[in-house]
């Protein structure tokens, strides 16, 4: 019995301090068992899978539709840009000198909702805008005005370096949103610091090629902006087909694939480790070994094992992208041995690699879109007193103050909904790619089977995990 309490405790102790997640801190009594989600949710993928197989027969020399233009940019657009720098600057300096309270301070829930969830959602909409707007290239821009040599860079970018800086700038910014006690002050210092690393790697290599690929920001939100009906160049606004963007390009780098694949695994991860079941894997210690080592068991050795529960934690995160892509790499090789493709399972994997950004998309939004109801809300009173300091420089500081905390029932089938949807749609743009790949609509349909079965597997663990009771995060 003590062992129990104990157990319980830990588990509440463990969560993440910040916001509420799935349940809103307590389980949800789903109106039909969880195998019935699961089994439905299976087999809207195989009949979707069936039906693009049958009626897209046809179309394997279809060519995406062309673009059509809407707007020119205008070249000056300067006032977005400077908003874009001046929320930026606002970001740290509220975090040095603002209120330590997170729920107070502007930069908290401007940075983690508003800017991280907002443009995600965003871009997915409107396209590309971060494109437009992106403050450490305006940054870059303007110490290049100051030093001409700085906009072009000092060096070459090496082709080997490709995507690798955002991907392991994308690593470390899961890891402290997950791993660290953040507070204002700790925000505050990492952006500065990220803004310091841009600007140096944009005197090293240029501002365009950093920006392109060195900028984690700026190959998130790229790679959102390719399931947008919007596609926003350089010099114009187009509108294309909804999800063609997907179509359209492929990945050529490893880099950008794990990119793709940590855009899964780490929100897979996140609301993982948020459940009972995750922390109770370690600290029940059903191998026993733990406990023969420490003569007692874990949850009596909390102080002892925590560092080494945090490091098996972080471990898992970091690993897990290449773990997805060892899975998605041996379904591509069950596609090539299935189709007897000339191409290798590298090729394969980099063709097919954007049809997982749906499934991406919708565990994000299954995950945290709740936030912009419970907290990002708050960011209309934040404005008003970003340092936390009793202002009320826009009138607003009475606004949205408290949080909306939406129906349950509505969340949990919305939640099944987004993930089924994201799934189907999966299905579709790689059975469109298939059809471009491959020289029959027979080997098209085989290629896809072992990424049916991976679909499959994903629906059920992303459900799985939804319908797991939390304590609050």
């Amino acid at each position: 019995m003590r062992r129990s309490i104990a157990l319980a405790a830990l588990v509440f102790g463990l969560m993440p301090s910040l916001a509420l997640a799935h349940s809103f801190g307590r389980q949800y009594n789903l109106p039909v068992p969880l195998w019935l989600y699961l089994y439905g949710g299976a087999a809207a993928l195989a009949l979707s899978f069936f039906l693009a197989a049958f009626m897209m027969r046809g179309e394997q020399h279809a060519v995406v539709k062309p673009r059509r233009l809407l707007y020119k940019k205008s070249s000056k657009a300067y006032l977005a840009r400077s908003l874009s720098v001046g929320f930026l600057l606002l970001t740290i300096a509220t975090g040095f000198l603002g209120n330590r309270d997170p729920y107070v301070n502007f930069n908290m829930t401007f940075f983690w909702i508003v800017f991280l969830l907002g443009f995600t959602y965003l871009s997915t909409v409107t396209g590309n805008y971060y494109r437009d707007i992106n403050p450490f290239t305006s940054l870059g821009l303007v110490f290049g005005r100051v030093f001409p040599r700085w906009r072009r860079g000092y060096f070459r970018y090496p082709s080997w370096a490709n995507y690798w800086p955002a991907f392991i700038a994308y690593l470390g910014l899961i890891w402290i949103e997950l791993f660290t006690h953040n507070t204002p002050l700790s925000l505050g210092q990492t952006l500065g610091a990220y803004t310091l690393y841009c600007l140096v790697g944009m005197a090293l290599f240029g501002v365009a090629k950093w920006s392109r690929y060195g900028e984690l920001f700026s190959v998130m939100f790229r790679l959102m902006a390719l399931m947008s009906p919007f596609h926003r160049g350089r010099h114009a606004v187009s509108w294309q087909a909804p999800l063609s963007g997907m179509l359209r390009e492929q990945p050529r780098h490893l880099a950008l694939l794990l990119f793709v694949l940590f855009l899964l695994s780490s929100t897979a991860f996140d609301g993982l480790r948020a459940t009972s079941w995750w922390v109770a894997l370690f600290w029940q210690d059903r191998t026993g070994l733990l406990t023969e080592w420490l003569g007692s068991a874990p949850i009596y050795n909390f102080s002892t094992l925590r560092p080494y529960y945090m490091a098996y934690e972080s471990s898992v995160l970091l690993l897990s992208p290449f773990v997805y892509g060892a899975i998605y790499m041996l379904c591509m090789a069950l596609a090539k041995l299935l189709t007897g493709s000339p191409l290798t399972v590298m090729q394969l994997s980099l063709r097919f690699a954007y049809s997982l950004l749906p499934i991406a998309l919708v565990y994000n939004i299954t995950h945290y879109y709740t936030l912009i109801f419970t907290q990002g809300v708050k960011v209309v009173s934040m404005l008003s007193d970003p340092f936390g300091w009793g202002w009320n420089l826009f009138g607003t500081a009475g606004l949205w103050r408290a949080p909306i905390i939406p129906d349950v029932a509505v969340v949990w089938h919305t939640q099944v909904g987004l993930i089924v949807l994201g799934h189907v749609i999966s299905v579709y743009i790689g059975h469109r790619i298939a059809l471009r790949t491959f020289a029959t609509a027979r080997q098209a349909t085989l290629s896809q089977l072992p990424l049916l079965v991976l679909m499959m597997a994903f629906t059920a663990s992303g459900l799985w995990i939804l319908a797991q009771p939390i304590g609050a995060r």
